[in-house]
């Protein structure tokens, strides 16, 4: 599938979404891997791992990069050549890149009613302004929350990218509202405390038909900002 949707956030960020509807040797036949990456995609075990990688490097051709202009750290960090930042992230049939001036991180979601019974995991402040019941707010609405909240953290975590941080007591999502797609976030972490702004969407897509209403995966995409 083409290229499923372009957010050009301003002058200096870019966000590129890919849907995964091709084949492993579709994706492989289209796209250039320097040595290392060829050899960890050929450690992977599973083929959906296998073709949101290639996915990922359809996304930086779509940038006018390539995967030899994509290089790993010795944490597991994607850096690109040149002063650009950028961050990667991948949810079954999705994947997502955003190239920036800026240091930012990213995370798509699948919106599944398992978040919430792991919540208690990620999240503490938060439930100050979230309903642990539904009294307030519907199921539907309270996992929404919970994906922004749990992509928020996960993309703080990759801008940072420090052993020993944990969701639930280092990372604080402040209070917002779904319909206006963005709120802020801090990082309290061995004597360092960091500001974020964070920005959210969600995707949806799948089959238009009523009788496959439940096959629709509904996705949330979030990325976040390091202030100075």
């Amino acid at each position: 599938m083409p290229l499923f949707k372009t957010i050009n956030f301003n002058s200096t960020t870019q966000i590129l979404v890919w849907k995964v509807t091709e084949s492993y040797a579709e994706l492989f036949g289209q796209v250039v891997l320097n040595d290392s990456n060829r050899i960890r995609l050929d450690g992977m075990k599973s083929e959906m791992h296998q073709r949101a990688f290639l996915s990922v490097r359809k996304l930086l051709q779509e940038t006018g990069h390539t995967d030899l202009d994509l290089y790993y750290d010795e944490f597991g960090k994607p850096h690109l050549k040149g002063e650009k930042h950028i961050s990667i992230t991948h949810s079954h049939n999705f994947s997502a890149i955003i190239i920036s001036d800026q240091t930012v991180g990213i995370d798509i979601e699948l919106q599944r009613d398992k978040i919430i019974r792991i919540a208690d995991k990620f999240c503490d402040s938060e439930f100050q302004f979230l309903s642990r019941s539904f009294g307030t707010e519907n199921k539907e609405e309270y996992i929404r929350k919970l994906t922004v909240i749990w992509g928020a953290k996960e993309a703080i975590f990759k801008i940072r990218n420090e052993k020993g941080i944990s969701f639930k007591d280092h990372i604080k999502v402040n209070a917002f509202e779904l319909k206006v797609k963005q709120t802020s976030a801090e990082l309290h972490f061995d004597s360092v405390v960091k500001d974020f702004d964070i920005h959210f969407e969600e995707i949806k897509s799948g089959p238009e038909s009523f009788r496959d209403e439940q096959m629709k995966q509904n996705c949330t995409l979030v990325y976040a900002f390091e202030k100075n």
